[in-house]
């Protein structure tokens, strides 16, 4: 017995190994990362959900939506990148594809010098504006606790500025396809971050500023260390240095980013405007419940982007190299993974009370069903569109992308709006009004891939 059980698990072992070390290279590659990643984002899951009722406790839902609040803000200013990172993981996959490694030291370097200067210049001006801010009025809190906000903005907003900068070394990560690498600095960041919250809950009282500095310090020390040890080795060869920065690489950096610079514009206007809405038309606490239900159904989708990361940049060389049938394997897969994940979604829903008592208490935070249903359908579709979008952003067809994310923004806030003051529908409002503005991923992107893929057509489609 004990032979045959041994002998059935060398078989599986073997099995699952060749399936890994079998096809083309770049799925090769691409499965290293995946089962890397599944692995790795398996942890930062773990943490995630240890971190949120951890993080209430040690203050409360009402701080805590404060907290958040405040990062959605703050994360509007993310559309300074204009793009750059984005763009540098597109011409860093094409100049490494042809082998021009110079080249792709070039457009590191001067990413990073042009993001230097570009949040070097809006943090010197946040530190003169937060002065002349009143937090009370803008989070609708007492002026109590303005003071400490405003301080708890300024700190939130540093980091921010750095490690957007830092986090240019997981941008180079991805568009080499080491995506799994890239997943390991981000949770060495959260497990910090965790460990930190964990000491200060049992030396300290329940404090916003020690909240703050605890989730924004630990992922920077991660973020320089990873710095120094990458480019100090296996990345010696594209490490930024002055004397690789060129300012005219900094337009073929530009003129890709603008383009996704007006496409993350609508995602930080979806995604970070959301908290402020309900802040504004509902309360903090209310804030805390939707990001719970954010993060329970973004499960799935969590899921899915770990096998889709690998699928943008392995698009970029197998779209350049014309390996159609690569690409039309990959979205076959996807999509096949992608009814796997609806399943578990039901499930999810079904057992989202269940799970919300479990994961944060009894009676901690009200949630809804309605908002679990929205929000699980919300997800849903943003799978279903992802795998289609990933592939045009690595072939910079961006166009009609680009068109639907002009319009979105209004559409977004427009919808939310009426739907929460003139038919008076509750948070879950808030999701109703992304699916109404998700065009792009409903119907362009999916045409889109067909005429490119299946048709066989150039023009705008390519454009």
């Amino acid at each position: 017995m004990y032979l045959t059980i041994k002998k059935s698990l060398t078989g599986l072992l073997k099995l699952f190994r060749d399936s890994i070390s079998t096809g083309h290279v770049r799925s090769i590659e691409a499965k290293k990362n995946i089962l890397g990643s599944v692995l790795i984002r398996g942890c930062s899951i773990a943490i995630s959900l240890v971190l949120v009722p951890l993080t209430i406790d040690y203050v409360n839902p009402g701080q805590y939506g404060i907290w958040l609040t405040l990062s959605s803000i703050v994360g509007w200013f993310s559309f300074f990148d204009i793009g750059l990172t984005n763009g540098l993981r597109n011409k860093f996959a094409e100049a490494k594809a042809r082998g021009e490694d110079q080249t792709a030291q070039i457009y590191v370097s001067t990413t990073y010098a042009v993001l230097s200067i570009v949040f070097s210049t809006v943090w010197l001006v946040f530190i003169l504006v937060n002065n002349f801010l009143d937090w009370g009025k803008i989070l609708n809190i007492s002026s109590a606790i303005g003071s400490e906000v405003s301080s708890l903005a300024l700190i939130i907003f540093t980091y921010f500025c750095l490690q957007f900068i830092l986090k240019i070394i997981t941008t180079v990560l991805i568009a080499d396809q080491k995506s799994a690498k890239a997943s390991l600095i981000d949770v060495l960041g959260q497990f910090l971050s965790l460990a930190t919250i964990l000491v200060l809950t049992r030396v300290t009282e329940g404090s916003l500023m020690h909240l703050g500095l605890a989730l924004c310090l630990s992922p920077l020390v991660i973020l320089v260390g990873a710095n120094f040890v990458l480019f100090g080795g296996q990345y010696n060869r594209f490490r930024p240095s002055l004397a690789k920065v060129d300012f005219s690489y900094a337009k073929g950096l530009l003129n890709l980013g603008m383009v996704f610079f007006v496409i993350q514009v609508a995602g930080i206007v979806q995604f970070e405007s959301a908290n402020i809405i309900i802040a504004r038309n509902f309360t903090l606490s209310d804030v805390t419940s939707y990001n719970i239900v954010y993060k329970y159904f973004g499960l799935t989708n969590m899921v899915l982007t770990i096998f889709l990361v690998p699928f943008w940049s392995g698009s970029t060389e197998a779209f350049l190299k014309k390996d159609i049938q690569w690409i039309k394997n990959g979205i076959k897969k996807y999509n096949q993974l992608n009814i796997v994940l609806v399943i578990l979604g039901i499930v999810m829903l079904f057992l989202s009370d269940t799970v919300y008592t479990l994961w944060l208490g009894k009676g901690k935070v009200h949630i809804d069903f309605l908002l679990s249903l929205w929000g699980f359908l919300f997800f849903n579709l943003s799978m279903f569109a992802g795998k289609y979008v990933i592939f045009l952003n690595g072939i910079s067809a961006l166009r009609f992308q680009f068109w639907a994310c002009v319009f979105s923004p209004f559409i977004y806030v427009a919808s939310a709006l009426i739907l929460i003051n003139h038919f008076h529908l509750g948070v879950y409002s808030i999701f109703v009004a992304a699916i109404i503005a998700n065009i792009n991923g409903c119907v362009l992107a999916p045409l889109q891939y067909h005429m490119i893929i299946n048709r066989g057509r150039t023009g705008i489609w390519l454009k």
